[in-house]
């Protein structure tokens, strides 16, 4: 019969060694599918990197369509040394970039950074990888969780743009990111498949967050979803998803939110309509084949599939398969349950970008007949500057105000940011600047020195310090910790309360009253019309091959 000192001793050294493990860095950390080792981050040598740690069986054969399945338990040790094994990312339609060159030696390594140009595409592709220091700092870290963007269409938790490294580093927080199913393959809309399988995946990514976060130093009480773009759509969608257990405690949705009235949003009726014209067009059948086109589209390969919804897409940004209101995964009517106050009462923050259309330019670049820098130069850009104006405020700035004064209303702490680029040499993108749609993303994870190769300068460093600060200190109090601790004001758009961020040379944070950036916002918020303009000249394209020639050989 063993002793009592015996059994004190025993448990004290399980204790003492788990603790050892995970103080090794990039060391064994049991989760719900078994053991897992890393390795040391390559920019950050002090933490803990662990990558493409399968969170759900692959989405093939009778699982194409269906909801995430989570893994069994492996009895071996998995080495997550790599993004998903392969570094595969969810199959997408990639935006080509066989001239980013004319981005300028800056902004070609960025816009090649974002690009999934060198990633296998592989429905084997659910990876989730997490950041983390748990040697120094709070015993438990606040969580910071990353929803990528790309338009549910492209997009991928592979790019040296979303390094949690530095955040993990500098923040003393766990940085967890994650692989979706995008398009087809997440919201195929297919008769009798559930729907929103893409939005399940994020949810699934979440629950795997809550479970294992505390192996890794992390604190499962205190997990902040950001996310950018169709990232920021998701994590807004968190609080409507499971109002009551959004496991999230803390929201940060970028340029993007679930309640923005002039973004696409088809409906049941549409997303069946858009299946079966794939599935025709793949020798499946259509409305009359009913749930028979489902298993022969599983039969096809995902460059069929792919290469069958290029059609359906207005851009590789704009596809046919979106999120919907299911009335199961989402209500049906978001903006309903919204002003009813039917979702989570989570602290929120939110903000865009000064310029967000920058980017969509970019893209628009990428898909036309410009070949060359003189022709690049020939656009009058101070022209199409107004147009992009107008898109920012119609798409991302009013939006983004209607979501902070939404949770105003209902009584949820919300702030609420514009972020202005501060003209940053290794932010910039020839000929658009540095405030874009996603530039933000550089600063957020600290990575455009190591993206671009050119360091940031003085007030830069500063002003990327202090915006990650920020954001970590959201988290670790998301409801008065950028009260308390950074002075920030709680949103209302008649007050000094629209956080400006690296605007000029500023270091931090400013504040102004939100009318300098939402006059006409009450105007413009039902004219969808304007947005179908707008998409019009990004987009009536089919597949974004005609946009180039619309909108830019003709200036």
């Amino acid at each position: 019969m063993f002793s009592k000192s015996f059994l004190t001793f025993s448990l004290l050294s399980t204790v003492l060694c788990s603790r050892s493990d995970a103080f090794t860095i990039g060391g064994p950390v049991n989760t719900t599918g078994g053991l897992v080792k890393g390795h040391a981050s390559s920019l950050r040598p002090d933490v803990s990197e662990y990558l493409g740690i399968r969170f759900a069986k692959p989405a093939k054969g009778d699982l194409r369509f269906a909801a995430p399945v989570p893994v069994d338990k492996r009895s071996d040790i998995f080495d997550a040394a790599e993004f998903v094994y392969v570094y595969s990312d969810c199959p997408c339609n990639r935006v080509p970039m066989n001239n980013s060159y004319l981005g300028g030696p800056v902004g070609e390594k960025i816009t090649v950074a974002l690009s999934q140009q060198a990633n296998v595409l592989d429905e084997d592709c659910f990876g989730i990888n997490v950041w983390t220091k748990p040697q120094t700092g709070e015993e438990k870290k606040a969580v910071l969780f990353w929803i990528y963007g790309g338009g549910f269409s492209i997009g991928s938790a592979n790019s040296p743009v979303y390094d949690g490294s530095i955040l993990a580093d500098e923040n003393d927080v766990v940085v967890v990111s994650f692989n979706y199913r995008l398009n087809i393959f997440g919201f195929s809309g297919a008769p009798g498949q559930p729907a929103n399988v893409g939005l399940l995946d994020q949810r699934l990514a979440l629950e795997w967050t809550r479970d294992n976060i505390e192996q890794f130093g992390g604190d499962p009480s205190r997990i902040t979803v950001f996310g950018q773009s169709a990232g920021g759509m998701s994590t807004d969608l968190v609080a409507f998803i499971n109002p009551e257990d959004p496991i999230a405690h803390g929201l940060i949705a970028h340029s993007g939110v679930a309640t923005a009235r002039a973004m696409p949003s088809p409906n049941a009726t549409q997303s069946l309509a858009t299946w079966y014209d794939v599935s025709q067009t793949l020798g499946c059948g259509g409305a009359e084949a009913r749930e028979e086109t489902v298993a022969c589209m599983r039969t096809k390969t995902q460059e069929e599939l792919l290469a069958a919804i290029e059609s359906q897409s207005t851009s590789a940004l704009i596809g046919g398969f979106l999120p919907y209101g299911d009335g199961v995964v989402l209500p049906e009517d978001i903006s309903a349950e919204a002003d009813a106050g039917n979702f989570a009462k989570i602290p929120f923050l939110t903000g865009n970008t000064d310029y967000e259309a920058g980017f969509f330019f970019i893209v628009a670049i990428a898909y036309s007949n410009i070949t060359t820098v003189e022709e690049l130069n020939a656009i009058p850009w101070d022209l199409v500057r107004p147009l992009g104006n107008l898109l920012t405020r119609v798409a991302f700035t009013c939006p983004a105000a209607d979501a902070a004064d939404l949770r105003r209303k209902h009584g949820v702490p919300s702030w609420r940011y514009r972020f202005y680029g501060g003209d940053y040499e290794n932010t910039a993108i020839n000929p658009v600047g540095s405030d874009w749609h996603t530039s933000d993303m550089l600063t957020v994870f600290g990575t455009a020195a190591a993206v671009t190769g050119v360091e940031d300068s003085e007030y830069e460093a500063k002003a990327a310090a202090y915006h990650r600060n920020a954001w970590a200190t959201f988290a670790k109090d998301p409801t008065s910790g950028l009260e308390d601790k950074l002075g920030w004001p709680t949103y209302h758009p008649l007050r000094r309360t629209l956080v400006q961020l690296s605007l000029g040379d500023q270091t931090e944070a400013s504040f102004t009253v939100n009318w300098m950036t939402d006059a006409m916002c009450d105007a413009i918020a039902n004219l969808a019309e304007i947005i179908e303009d707008i998409s019009g000249f990004f987009g009536g394209l089919n597949s974004g091959k005609e946009l180039g020639r619309r909108s830019f050989d003709g200036m």
